[in-house]
């Protein structure tokens, strides 16, 4: 069973990103998954990247502007945003998502997301 993986997410260690988010991430050769906690009045930075990003809304709800539009993601819904696309959140209630990228998002892997940790 070489490169099979198997995790207890609640077993990973929660990376505090910033004092209103905290991550737990796992990932494979070619995709990335991250559990993400984030507190109410949290927000993310519109930016981009290259990798192709899924959402999957937990808990909570949250505003995301893509593009100059905005959307609110609640529980059992999915947004699933192209590489390339700029795109931003503001937390308005506690949340728990999932967030899934290909290819793996190595500078959330590596610490070198500043966007982030604000």
């Amino acid at each position: 069973m070489a490169d099979v993986q198997h995790h207890v997410l609640a077993a990973i260690p929660a990376e505090t990103v910033n004092p209103r988010m905290t991550r737990r991430l796992f990932w494979g050769q070619r995709l990335m998954g991250a559990l993400i906690e984030l507190k109410a009045g949290a927000s993310v930075p519109v930016h981009q990247h290259d990798n192709e990003q899924i959402s999957y809304c937990i808990s909570g709800a949250m505003r995301f502007i893509l593009d100059g539009r905005e959307l609110v993601l609640r529980p059992g819904e999915v947004l699933v945003i192209p590489g390339g696309v700029p795109h931003g959140a503001e937390v308005l209630e506690d949340t728990v998502e999932m967030d899934f990228f290909t290819p793996p998002r190595e500078d959330w892997i590596t610490g070198r997301d500043a966007y982030l940790r604000r």
